[in-house]
């Protein structure tokens, strides 16, 4: 299957990064190139496009689709927030890009095991490297551990059901496909919840394919250390896909442009903290009506910008 993925605020995105024709700009979820593309399109010979995805497939098909552009590019296999590996091989950058979450082309292919609405083995690893997958999370945590990361991840009003469900159908037999999955979800959540909303699934399998990935931690630490990499004038601009990525990353630019830990009764600042980035979007960039049409998944979408001072 090609790797095909829309990019969402694609001219928000574009934009928002503020492009230097001889700058060096990390896209540290590059999947199917759609965004780094249109980066390359505004670098110069001397531009530099640095590349980052944990997925061996995605990388592999940013290779090809960008080996038309002239500028500099640099491919690293490895998560976003690996800051240590991605600054000992590129160093200061102009721009940080950061697009959450699954891929179109990861939905798309059953193999994968992302969607609940192909049967596939349960897998729902973003690094095929991995060992750990979603498997195990179904057919080996507890009830009390399934119950809290679909509550959590999920933020599934039926969760305590869903996980009492899914380890009473283990016990019979080991849950193997996403089919199974869908099937054990739909039982424990009641006809008349089912009327209405998404699908009774969705919530469910983002969560276990957080948990798989380890998204939130690994978001939290990279907002924590990626803006250290830009330069003076530098911007960084995430897109999000669910409120806790949007909380996390709002917490962390906001505590960025606003370090102090004094107590708030104290008429001055005596902690010495002073803020290292300023926002470019006071509030979040969402999609368009027009972009909505031709692409639905954007429509959760929210874009934050910082500049580094």
């Amino acid at each position: 299957m090609t790797f095909e993925h829309v990019p969402v605020l694609f001219n928000e995105v574009i934009d928002s990064l503020n492009i230097k024709a001889n700058g060096t700009y990390m896209d540290g979820t590059v999947g199917g190139a759609g965004h780094s593309s249109g980066i390359c399109e505004r670098l110069s010979d001397d531009g530099h496009l640095v590349a980052v995805d944990r997925d061996s497939i995605a990388l592999e098909t940013a290779m090809e689709r960008l080996s038309k552009f002239s500028c500099k590019k640099t491919f690293i296999h490895a998560n976003y927030s690996d800051v240590d590996k991605i600054r000992t091989e590129i160093g200061k950058v102009d721009g940080i890009l950061l697009d959450l979450g699954v891929s179109s082309y990861q939905l798309d292919t059953a193999e994968r095991g992302f969607s609940y609405m192909h049967d596939a083995p349960m897998d729902m690893r973003m690094n095929e490297d991995d060992m750990f997958t979603a498997a195990t999370v179904v057919n080996e945590y507890s009830e009390a551990e399934l119950f809290r990361i679909i509550k959590e991840y999920g933020e599934e009003r039926w969760a305590s059901r869903i996980a009492k469900f899914i380890v009473k159908a283990r016990d019979e037999k080991y849950i193997e496909t996403t089919g199974q999955l869908v099937d054990i979800i739909k039982a424990a959540i009641p006809a008349s919840a089912r009327r209405t909303g998404p699908h009774p699934a969705k919530r469910t399998f983002q969560a276990i394919r957080i948990e798989v990935n380890g998204e939130l931690e690994h978001l939290k630490l990279a907002m924590e250390k990626l803006p250290e990499l830009l330069a003076p004038g530098g911007r960084m601009s995430v897109i999000t896909f669910h409120s806790l990525e949007d909380r996390i990353v709002k917490d962390a630019f906001n505590k960025r442009v606003n370090p102090c830990t004094c107590p708030p009764e104290l008429p001055v600042c005596v902690c010495g903290k002073v803020a290292d980035v300023r926002k470019v979007t006071r509030k979040p960039l969402v999609a368009s009506e027009q972009e909505l049409e031709s692409n639905p998944r954007a429509r959760s979408a929210k874009l934050r910008v910082i500049e580094k001072i």
